[in-house]
């Protein structure tokens, strides 16, 4: 096997994908001294077609596409992903070498005003471009009007406290705003009860190919507990035929060696919610997926795939 002295990471232009390349960067440095790292930037279409929604440019998927394609034709040998954004089914060829350590779980409301979700105006317009978030939104505010808002997080932000744009908060992952010291903005940090996560959320993939060499390379930063939480989630989201963009979420922790899932399906409107809830002694990728596909069949037999089809 030819010994590697560099390897080239891929990454989104924003702030926080760069944020996040730098993470497994780092970590790469500390496990391999020796090794050379840097970060190639790739625009995506995800990124230029920042007035359209998700949904109807190709889900999640357009933020991977062009980077993907890079991997593959050896361009870069890591491509650096929000773990929630990465389709579940992988490119051929593609494997995720790596789940990192993985960072808080959490939606937060960022506010106008100090508010939090109770306290928000009768009809208060919250801008979220995830189906996801709106229908839990819906689900604790029947009230509240969910308006779609894209762009990074800087922009999300800027276009809440523009006047303009008459948004009275915005919905964004916890992990983010951390990643990019952005606390401040937060108003409210949503419990889990009312704001179950997307699968994968918090989490960062390192894809790679299907390269033995650069796995190795990446098993110092490999956090097995979070991969397996985060296999089991993916697998529940697959399990229910839905995407990325999907109103799913999904919620794995280990406790005391056991893994408890949480699965959520909603209707878009939040008036129709299926929950399901277990655990199981996971400790292969094998075992987790199992795991997560179980609890996929669950639902379906208290009747989410119905609720699925009334999004469409």
């Amino acid at each position: 096997m030819t010994v590697r002295t560099t390897l080239h990471i891929g990454a989104r232009g924003s702030r926080l994908s760069l944020a996040q390349a730098t993470i497994v960067l780092r970590l790469l440095g500390a496990a391999h001294p020796e090794l050379r790292v840097d970060i190639r930037v790739f625009s995506t279409m995800g990124d230029r077609l920042l007035d359209t929604p998700l949904s109807l440019i190709g889900g999640k998927g357009v933020f991977t596409e062009e980077i993907e394609a890079a991997l593959l034709s050896g361009e870069i040998d890591l491509a650096v992903h929000s773990l929630k954004d990465l389709p579940v089914q992988q490119r051929d060829g593609l494997v995720i070498g790596a789940v990192p350590p993985r960072a808080d779980v959490s939606d937060v409301l960022a506010g106008r005003t100090s508010a939090r979700l109770a306290d928000l105006p009768h009809g208060a317009r919250v801008g979220t471009s995830s189906l996801r978030r709106a229908a839990q939104l819906k689900r604790a505010r029947p009230d509240i009007e969910p308006v779609s808002i894209r762009g990074n997080v800087e922009t999300r932000l800027r276009k809440l406290m523009d006047p303009k744009e008459e948004y009275d908060a915005i919905v964004l992952a916890r992990a983010g705003l951390e990643r990019l010291d952005l606390l401040d903005t937060v108003t409210e940090v949503l419990s889990l009860e009312v704001m179950l996560p997307a699968p994968g959320q918090g989490a960062l993939a390192v894809q790679c190919r299907n390269h033995a060499g650069v796995l190795t390379l990446l098993e110092p930063v490999n956090h097995p507990p979070s991969e397996l939480a985060t296999i089991a989630e993916r697998s529940f989201l697959a399990g229910l035929g839905g995407g990325c963009a999907a109103p799913v979420a999904a919620y794995g922790q280990f406790d005391n060696g056991i893994l408890r899932l949480r699965g959520r399906v909603l209707a878009h409107d939040g008036e129709g919610t299926i929950d399901v809830e277990s655990g199981q002694c996971c400790s292969s990728g094998e075992e987790a997926n199992a795991f997560g596909q179980s609890l996929a069949t669950l639902s379906i037999e208290r009747g989410a795939a119905e609720l699925l089809k009334a999004t469409v």
